[in-house]
């Protein structure tokens, strides 16, 4: 397919997931948890990826739908964690910030992909 949604942003967010996952593990002992963050911060950018790959219109916004609801997923870890106090309110709003950013970005480009 054509269209080519860039990545920079996910792939900048999967890293910073990265770091927060070793941060919870190591400094906070924290692995449950951190671990469904990992997994779904990271699929974000993967499934944004593998759209760009799409064999159709329909392929495609089905593989960023994927991407939107793990990044949907991510945002309910973050509050989580934060909501267990594993995460400080100022790491909390700097990551939900991030992962609310993508999933509007994510929703503007599916809704006008469905529109035309």
């Amino acid at each position: 397919m054509q269209t080519d949604v860039k990545t920079e942003k996910s792939e900048n967010f999967a890293v910073k997931i990265v770091s927060l996952y070793k941060f919870l593990t190591l400094e906070r002992h924290e692995s449950v948890i951190s671990k469904q963050l990992l997994r779904s911060g990271t699929s974000i950018g993967a499934n944004i990826a593998e759209a760009n790959f799409a064999e159709s219109k329909g392929d495609f916004i089905h593989k960023l739908s994927i991407s939107r609801k793990e990044c949907a997923e991510t945002a309910y870890w973050l509050k989580l964690l934060f909501r267990s106090g594993y995460m400080d309110k100022p790491m909390y709003d700097s990551f939900n910030t991030e992962a609310y950013e993508l999933l509007r970005i994510l929703t503007a480009i599916i809704t006008q992909l469905k529109k035309s």
